[in-house]
């Protein structure tokens, strides 16, 4: 069963049109594995790689465990961060910003990794989220297959959802390893996206002090 928070952050995600393009395909976690199993073998051996060999026997293992149990464990809602939110009975008007949030991620076009830093922020309205589950909530969106510019938005809207205020702003810079180990094979540059809501967005001064001294 999914948390109300869950259930909620997706129904907004799918109404705004910024879910994870996703099918309910009814497999429980263990045949997700098996079958994952299954396949990455068939790659394995299509390669002309030797499943026999000590080395690689349990290569097929290991993928289906990651892919199931960790770099895509942000498919399953059942794995959505716990939520701690209090009451602004402190009246916090000022903006709170976490910096340099470490993700990792994988781009959907080659399933490759992406890895980069979020900062976000938000001015408080009714509401103020524990730090640590911001930092959760980006690791949620990034385990999934992603495009840097949805995931950046998921957690924007996700944030504004459980806050019940658009006041929140986020940034990310990430390096992309579909551009550094191969294509164009460009190892220097980075990707930044940026989402505001509410004041961040119509307010000149405050979207400057977000963003100052993001990079």
């Amino acid at each position: 069963m999914l948390s109300k928070e869950a259930e909620l952050v997706r129904d907004t995600l799918i109404s705004r049109g910024l879910e994870t393009p996703m099918l309910d395909n009814d497999l429980s976690r263990d045949e997700k594995y098996t079958k994952v199993r299954q396949l990455m073998s068939e790659v394995v051996s299509t390669l002309g790689l030797d499943l026999n060999d000590d080395s690689l026997n349990e290569t097929p293992h290991r993928i289906a465990k990651m892919y199931v149990d960790e770099i895509f464990a942000g498919l399953n809602y059942a794995n959505f961060p716990k939520m701690s939110l209090i009451d602004n009975k402190m009246q916090v008007s000022e903006m709170i910003k976490v910096k340099d949030i470490s993700f990792t991620s994988t781009c959907e076009h080659h399933f490759v990794t992406i890895d980069g830093y979020a900062t976000v922020a938000y001015i408080p309205s009714g509401r103020i989220i524990g730090l640590s589950k911001i930092n959760r909530i980006v690791r949620f969106f990034a385990q999934r297959p992603q495009v840097q510019e949805r995931l950046t938005q998921q957690v924007l809207v996700a944030l504004q959802t459980l806050l019940e205020t658009d006041n929140v702003a986020v940034t990310m810079e990430a390096v992309h390893y579909c551009v550094k180990s191969r294509g164009v094979m460009d190892v220097n540059s980075k990707t930044q996206t940026t989402a505001l809501g509410g004041i961040f967005k119509d307010d000149g001064r405050t979207r400057a002090e977000f963003l100052a001294n993001n990079s």
